[in-house]
């Protein structure tokens, strides 16, 4: 079967995720596809998560990091610029196949060449030194797979830590949990005049020249409007990337200066509202039993919240909070 790479420039997550998909739907089937591409910074939630339950929502807002959810399963992944992804679509080898070695290969090879021994671990990893610095993740359909993998070079650890950062004790998700690992930048472990753009360039000509001897895929004008519009139907929204989540039920509690111990118990579908509770040792002139109806079937987001307690004295169900501290809570948990 013949191959084709692309080898992308754009690092919009949002676009880089639609293209993906658009190359396994829509581009001819007669042909395999290798994709190499970066993004910005940005978290990217596999397909059967809680977003919510899986990042700092305060952290990854202050910090400008885009959430983007995948059509893969598997954990959440941070991307940065010293972050490079690399992507196979082709035909699988039986129906529900799996096989992550197969597509990692070529990332060990290339190491080997510069004097790195990596090794792919338990089922969807490359460890080096036993730190992982590669995690993978597949999607299957109708015979055809679509493999993905992150190699981090030489990212921004710490924003991989912090961005996804949970609090175990005040998340229960239904969804599916990231598992934390020891992980490490390559560019640790490579020769000094090893940088990323020659690493891409040797895992290119790894797969496509010395491998698989494929050619380039020049995307048309009309693949990029279809790109486009699925970027904007489904990777540019809130109802994909953070409403499409399984349940999960959080906690957000606060020490109110003037106010007191403030406790939200919320219950959450889909990304929406669907149970709510207070407690705590606030004093308040109304029950606030009543804004649990105002906020239930609301999606779980600042701007949505914001126009559901609009006009609302919130003063006089949390004596001494007001409206944008109390949204702040609600919403991000701070």
């Amino acid at each position: 079967m013949e191959w084709n790479y692309l080898d992308l420039t754009t690092t919009d997550p949002h676009w880089n995720l639609a293209l993906e998909q658009y190359v396994f739907d829509r581009l001819p089937r007669d042909r395999s596809y290798f994709l190499l591409w970066q993004n910005d910074r940005s978290v990217i939630i596999g397909k059967h998560q809680n977003t919510l339950a899986e990042i700092d929502l305060p952290y990854v807002e202050a910090q400008g990091i885009q959430v983007v959810r995948r059509l893969s399963g598997g954990g959440a992944v941070y991307h940065d610029l010293g972050n490079l992804n690399f992507t196979f679509i082709t035909d699988g080898e039986g129906a529900g196949t799996l096989d992550f070695a197969l597509f990692c290969r070529p990332v060990v090879r290339v190491l080997e060449s510069f004097g790195v021994s990596a090794q792919i671990s338990g089922r969807n990893d490359i460890t080096v030194c036993g730190k992982k610095f590669s995690g993978n993740s597949q999607y299957t359909r109708e015979g055809r797979v679509m493999h993905h993998g992150t190699i981090l070079f030489d990212s921004d650890l710490d924003a991989v830590t912090r961005a996804l950062r949970v609090d175990e004790e005040k998340i229960r998700s239904k969804g599916v949990p990231s598992v934390r690992s020891r992980v490490t930048n390559l560019k640790e472990h490579l020769p000094p005049e090893v940088d990323l753009p020659r690493f891409r360039r040797a895992l290119l000509e790894q797969v496509m020249f010395t491998g698989l001897r494929g050619r380039a895929y020049t995307l048309t004008p009309e693949d990029r409007r279809e790109i486009d519009r699925l970027k904007r139907e489904r990777y540019d929204t809130w109802d994909w990337n953070f409403g499409q989540s399984p349940s999960c039920a959080l906690v957000r509690r606060a020490r109110v200066e003037g106010c007191g111990l403030v406790e939200l118990f919320l219950q959450v579908e889909r990304g929406r509202l669907t149970g709510v509770a207070f407690r705590g040792d606030f004093f308040s002139a109304e029950e606030p039993e009543e804004l649990e109806r105002l906020l239930t079937g609301c999606p779980l987001e600042l701007e949505a919240c914001r126009r559901a307690l609009e006009g609302v004295d919130l003063s006089r169900y949390f004596h001494g909070l007001d409206r944008e501290r109390f949204l702040q809570l609600l919403c991000q948990g701070r």
